[in-house]
């Protein structure tokens, strides 16, 4: 693949980057076209084969870093709800966010756009899934029959500035929580230790409200299948907290909403 080709497979979704990043399509896109003049006129860029996506948005991330273009739009983002929370985030943290939860990267690709180590990024993430947090706090469901996975999420939902609803083992005791205080995102295990199923229990819940569902399960590939209803939001475990700080932010951010049509989770 060409460096041309490249740029233009690619560049909806870098603009789609720059624009939540600066606030604003026209100040984004000044990035993007500042980014590719950069790209006619450096050699070295031309010579080094820019052939890769993480290596388009690493281009871009050092225009971004380097020049300030209509960088005064962003403290005045009128755009939706969802925008307007991600300019509230500081610069850095926000790239970290978008270049995981957004554009998909993984966290080695993401470390080698921004340049920085895992660890760093791992810690950036937490940092705007802190940020967000301020702004849309709310009280989680955690479904984990393992006491110390359990644990170990509730520690850092609280450390994001959220608050546990409660911890439910079987799918009676978390119909039973969210039965008398309605949880504004559920992280729920599929397979419980009295053979019930968190996804009953989250399709049980679904079907009086509405809410956010992120699965656990270190079986991903029963659920990732591609034939049936498939949930929205899915770790594998053993997972990094990382990473479920950027899914649970990612969740909470676009304000997704488990529906009984088009999210019902499916045994």
């Amino acid at each position: 693949m060409t460096i041309s080709q490249t740029v233009t497979r690619n560049l909806p979704y870098l603009r789609r980057y720059a624009r939540a990043l600066t606030g604003s399509q026209t100040a984004g896109d000044a990035y993007v076209a500042a980014t590719l003049e950069s790209i006619i006129a450096d050699r070295q860029a031309q010579e080094a084969k820019l052939v890769s996506r993480p290596a388009l948005y690493q281009y871009f991330t050092k225009i971004w870093n380097s020049i300030s273009l209509n960088r005064s739009t962003e403290p005045g983002v009128k755009g939706s709800a969802a925008e307007r929370r991600l300019s509230s985030i500081t610069p850095l943290p926000r790239q970290a966010f978008l270049l995981l939860a957004v554009e998909g990267f993984s966290e080695s690709e993401a470390a080698q756009i921004l340049e920085i180590p895992v660890e760093q990024l791992r810690g950036l993430v937490e940092e705007s899934g802190r940020e967000l947090a301020a702004d849309i706090a709310t009280d989680v469901l955690i479904i984990e029959d393992e006491a110390f996975i359990a644990f170990d999420l509730e520690g850092l939902v609280e450390s994001l500035g959220h608050r546990v609803l409660g911890i439910a083992r079987t799918r009676e005791e978390a119909l039973a929580i969210a039965g008398k205080k309605r949880p504004g995102l559920i992280l729920a295990d599929i397979q419980l230790a009295d053979g019930s199923s968190g996804l009953d229990a989250v399709n049980d819940m679904l079907e009086t409200f509405e809410t956010p569902v992120i699965f656990i399960t270190a079986y991903p590939e029963r659920f990732l299948t591609g034939e049936r209803p498939e949930p929205a939001f899915l770790i594998a475990k053993p997972y990094q907290p990382s990473t479920v700080s950027a899914i649970l932010s990612q969740a909470l951010f676009f304000e997704h909403k488990a529906s009984r049509r088009e999210h019902r989770a499916s045994a």
